[in-house]
């Protein structure tokens, strides 16, 4: 894969249809915009925000591409795409599989279209790592009918383990090749076993609901409690929203989805709370060891794995039974390797980089299948 291009400005557009905040920042990660929008109500008010701010932070550099983060690409989509209408279709009827992300990210495209329908767009799907993981880790115990359409297990966070796997060598030479776990761990938050840098095993599944508890979501969960539920009662969008938004470390501690507030709270729910999420995600360590019968390297990485060195360290004493051992002032220091001399396993503190990935793919993407592309 070829280098990923010089970022030339970052942003971010939060609180849409509530209180917007704009913030854009130079290639260097100097702020050159920090700032509240009015009138952003929309996902096409969003677009048309970002894409004036990108125009007026790079002036005379034209927008000639844009790439998207799309969740789910459900069998067909196991690789990176040129959007057109038919394949636009597609991605709409990809939206029972990921109901509350695939609408996010096509009404994005959609308002791109309008705002500039010259502009080339690339559809990256956060499963398409894992496609090619073999039968046995993607299928569920039902009935064949229902793999048949479309019930498995697919995986996310792909673009994410992607840049990760894209880097790996520089930071581990001929071990990248070897057993390695990478547990990205965010408000959204899972883990993903690799062989020679290819997803072999990861904990989410149909949904990403699965698999570790989140900021909100609840992770695993013994498919008997929904139908408990809903012999008591509970309709379908009042557990929905028990899973998705009200469950995780929010539901386990009563106060917060934020570890940041979760570790400075005195509050023992919240303590129980971090203790719960730091024994699930070694749990799943030794699950996913198993699938590559070993572990030569585990790094952490996304907003809490690259941040937390408490929540590193607890994981970390959870797993010295693989060989894991911890370096205390380099992880405390967040160093890019964290385990000590003694450690039989390596582990690192990556940055992800998922926007360096969309934009390798739509360089690769437009380059391949546009003549007239100048990227």
């Amino acid at each position: 894969m070829r280098e990923s291009p010089a970022a030339l400005a970052r942003g971010e557009l939060e609180g849409i249809g509530h209180t917007p905040h704009l913030t854009v920042s130079d290639g260097s990660g100097t702020v050159i915009a920090d700032r509240a929008p009015a009138g952003v109500r929309t996902h096409e008010d969003a677009v048309a925000e970002v894409l004036g701010a990108l125009e007026r932070s790079v002036p005379g550099r034209p927008l000639v591409a844009a790439g998207h983060r799309v969740v789910h690409g459900g069998e067909r989509f196991v690789e990176p795409v040129l959007v057109n209408a038919e394949i636009r279709a597609a991605l709409q009827e990809l939206t029972p599989l990921a109901p509350l992300h695939q609408g996010h990210s096509l009404a994005a495209i959609d308002a791109v279209a309008r705002l500039h329908p010259e502009l080339a767009q690339v559809a990256c799907f956060d499963t398409a790592f894992h496609a090619g993981q073999a039968w046995e880790a993607t299928t569920f115990a039902l009935p064949r009918e229902f793999s048949d359409h479309g019930v498995r297990r697919y995986g996310f966070h792909g673009l994410s383990y992607e840049y990760i796997a894209s880097c790996l060598e520089e930071h581990l030479g001929e071990v990248a090749r070897g057993r390695v776990v990478v547990a990205h761990l965010g408000s959204g938050a899972s883990m993903c076993a690799m062989l020679d840098r290819r997803s072999v095993a990861t904990t989410m599944g149909f949904s990403a609901l699965d698999g570790l508890p989140m900021g909100t979501r609840c992770g695993t969960l013994d498919p008997g409690v929904i139908l408990y539920l809903l012999e008591r009662g509970h309709s379908r969008e009042s557990i929905a929203d028990l899973l998705w938004n009200r469950s995780g470390l929010l539901g386990l501690s009563g106060m917060s989805d934020d570890v940041r507030e979760l570790q400075a709270s005195d509050d023992a729910r919240a303590a129980q709370a971090l203790s719960f999420l730091a024994y699930r995600v070694a749990r799943e360590l030794g699950s996913l060891a198993a699938a590559v019968e070993g572990l030569d390297a585990l790094v952490f990485t996304a907003g809490i794995g690259e941040h937390s060195p408490a929540l590193r360290a607890r994981i970390c004493e959870r797993a010295r039974w693989l060989g894991v051992s911890l370096d205390t002032l380099a992880n405390d220091a967040s160093a890019l390797r964290i385990s000590d001399a003694s450690s039989r396993v390596a582990v690192l503190v990556i940055a992800t980089d998922e926007e360096s990935m969309l934009a390798r793919h739509v360089l690769s993407v437009c380059s391949r299948t546009l003549p007239t592309f100048h990227g």
